[in-house]
């Protein structure tokens, strides 16, 4: 199943695990610590939750510098520039590929929905979905010989470059295990974050020693 159709036919909370897993392998980019987004994962696991949902996305918000610096009228829900006419190689060794991640990533933040309801976060699951690849394929110093990102979630997966290929199976993963196993799936969904986030966290390393 592509990742197009897991997200399609994803529930609330599974929608909410996606996006927030998005953002979180994106975290290296905002400066934030690994624990930054910990109580957002926290009010997945019970329908309680979703009432602390916008309380604890603002105070995170607070924290990375994303209190609506990006706004609706900047791309909201759809990320503008994350989509199909997004740039298409990787980032150039002047930085800009960077920086066209860091803004997608602050994008990513700011339209996150204060109310978690499935219409919300189904819009932003799948702006994330877009944005997370978009800014692995920024990032990977290998060229992805794709023409689009929505190529690679519709499942036209030929020539993928390894960094959007470990990004897609990671997003894929993520639907599955809440799809599988509901409130159950959210910690090895969260495993599978983590390991992103350290693997983006080094690229990111890498390409800073590089420019020094």
């Amino acid at each position: 199943m592509s990742l197009v159709e897991l997200i399609g036919q994803a529930d609330e909370r599974g929608l909410a695990a996606s996006g927030l897993a998005c953002l979180d392998r994106c975290v290296p980019l905002l400066g934030g610590d690994d624990e930054i987004l910990r109580p957002l994962w926290a009010g997945l696991a019970d329908d309680a939750g979703a009432a602390e949902w916008g309380e604890r996305l603002e105070q995170v918000r607070g924290k990375l510098g994303g209190d609506g610096e990006f706004g609706a009228d900047d791309g909201e829900p759809g990320l503008a520039g994350s989509g199909s006419g997004a740039s298409s190689g990787s980032g150039d060794s002047h930085g800009s590929g960077e920086d066209e991640a860091v803004l997608l990533a602050r994008r990513m933040l700011a339209a996150a929905p204060v109310e978690r309801s499935a219409a919300g976060v189904r819009a932003w699951a799948d702006a994330c979905s877009v944005a997370a690849l978009q800014i692995h394929r920024l990032l990977d110093p290998l060229k992805d010989a794709g023409d689009s990102v929505d190529a690679r979630r519709e499942g036209r997966t030929e020539g993928m470059s390894p960094l959007v290929a470990a990004e897609l199976r990671r997003q894929i993963t993520v639907l599955e295990l809440l799809a599988g196993h509901g409130p159950a799936g959210l910690r090895p969904a969260l495993e599978v974050s983590t390991e992103g986030r350290r693997v983006l966290r080094a690229v990111v390393s890498r390409r800073s020693r590089r420019r020094g």
